[in-house]
């Protein structure tokens, strides 16, 4: 008997894993679910109520091949090598399928679900699934890890010019076992399920993963490069969440952008080739939590910045996280993410640079409340993303690059249209007042709206006195070896 033992890869096509199993013989699914260990890594609500929703799509397209999806509880990752053994004993299973997950935490875990398989005589086999490549597999010229995006970049389409990744078959179906499936709960325990509303946005199942990427494929992807900035239009693609629960794969989106683009990675369509480098940024991200693991341990990627006198300011971290900073594009992306579990791109980078630069507030605030709200909350990619923005990561700003949240808005929202949406209160505020209310005086609907917390100009001059004090790399590596 095959166990597939399912985590972020929630789909039953191009699943290397699933795939796998089924070829080798009769196969049993399970899931564990691990409440306190979600709860001990941030994972939002909205997004463990995303997971259920999609293994109880999964369960029945599993039911149709006859592959039973079983449920059991290892409330921490320490308690899944029993967990797993116990029920590789029950079900006579000789070998276990998954799918590699990455992390600190993740890979301790595999690796003692190995050893205490191996002991009792179980194989445990391990499959390149999220990622287009083997971290370990990109190294620079001296064996290294790449910190730099472009350099990685550039080696990853040298290998894509000579394979492209191919994509796996879908088990087909397999005689009845015999056992029933486990019924996917509603919700778990800690964990509220987010609003009707929330969820509509968000539809469970590989069928709506598959329409948004064709969708996107067919027709916004020629206009990704131009409107992808710009919140106020549709111009993502909206698959993060899909993405980061494994609905889809990085395969399938990568196919379906080289398809509308003739084969071409470099050249042809700017935006399907732009849609090609975000995917690799994911990529990038992932292989980072893999080389220098530090960042997974809540550290910063450069060491020197560990020494930035960070603010205690609870009352300017609980405005920011309430959506009450008086500046309207940060409270309207804050409100987004709040009411959505999500955030526009260039606005996560908006609010998390006037977090750490204006606020000099530390980037691990910003990043934990981002993992308990996020629908797509994945490690790499947020921290990757926080730490880019506060000038603490890899290939991140240099400090002296500050985001003006004023000028942001106007160029990303000059009609104003995200904000009214978000602050309808702002509503009545004409295309130019509704950037900066604080500059249209007393004028009608801004009377419930709050001043500004904080000078632009005195804090920016604030962050970079900061950060031009602290010591050099060779000095702070030094002192953390």
């Amino acid at each position: 008997m095959q166990l597939i033992w399912l985590r972020s890869d929630l789909r039953l096509h191009d699943n290397t894993a699933l795939s796998a199993a089924a070829a080798r013989g009769p196969t049993v699914a399970v899931y564990l679910l691990s409440p306190e260990q979600w709860h001990e890594h941030d994972d939002a609500p909205c997004k463990v109520d995303f997971w259920l929703r999609n293994l109880d799509d999964l369960s029945r397209s599993l039911g149709e091949l006859n592959i039973p999806l079983l449920i059991r509880k290892a409330p921490r990752w320490e308690q899944a090598p029993q967990v797993l053994l116990k029920l590789c004993r029950e079900l006579q299973v000789d070998v276990v399928h998954a799918n590699e997950e990455y992390g600190v935490n993740e890979t301790n875990r595999d690796d003692a679900v190995a050893q205490a398989l191996d002991d009792a005589g179980i194989t445990f086999y391990r499959y390149l699934d999220q990622l287009l490549f083997q971290p370990g597999s990109v190294l620079t010229k001296t064996g290294s890890y790449f910190k730099v995006y472009s350099q990685f970049r550039k080696v990853c389409y040298n290998r894509l010019h000579g394979s492209t990744p191919k994509r796996v078959a879908a088990p087909t179906r397999q005689a009845s076992l015999k056992i029933s499936s486990d019924k996917i709960p509603a919700k778990v325990d800690g964990f509220t399920p987010p609003s009707d509303e929330l969820r509509a946005l968000w539809p469970a199942g590989e069928a709506e993963a598959q329409r948004r990427l064709e969708t996107f494929a067919d027709a916004q992807i020629d206009y990704y490069l131009s409107e992808r900035d710009f919140p106020a239009k549709p111009g993502t693609s909206q698959l993060s969440p899909y993405l980061a629960a494994g609905v889809i794969s990085p395969r399938q989106c990568l196919h379906a952008a080289l398809q509308s683009n003739q084969g071409e990675f470099e050249s042809g369509k700017v935006g399907a080739v732009t849609w090609i480098n975000e995917l690799l940024w994911r990529e990038f991200y992932k292989h980072i939590l893999v080389g220098y693991p530090r960042v997974s341990r809540h550290r910063a990627f450069r060491p020197e910045t560990e020494a930035v006198p960070w603010r205690d300011a609870p009352e300017d971290l609980a405005a920011w996280k309430e959506a009450r900073t008086g500046l309207p594009i940060i409270d309207a992306a804050m409100r987004q993410l709040l009411e959505t579990g999500w955030m526009h791109n260039r606005l996560r980078m908006v609010v998390a640079m006037f977090l750490t630069k204006n606020l000099l507030i530390d980037w691990r605030e910003g990043e934990r409340f981002f993992m308990q709200h996020l629908i797509d909350g994945d490690l790499a990619a947020n921290n990757g993303g926080w730490q880019w923005s506060s000038s603490t990561g890899t290939d991140s700003q240099p400090y002296f690059r500050i985001f003006n949240p004023l000028s942001q808005s106007e160029k990303f929202d000059s009609e104003g249209l995200f904000i009214k949406h978000w602050l309808p209160q702002l509503s009545a505020l004409d295309k130019k007042d509704v950037h900066n209310p604080a500059n249209a005086g007393g004028l009608f609907g801004v009377a419930d709206y709050p001043p500004p917390i904080v000078n632009l100009s005195t804090s920016r001059q604030r962050a970079l006195a900061a950060f031009k004090n602290l010591p050099s790399r060779q000095e702070a590596v030094d002192s953390h070896e």
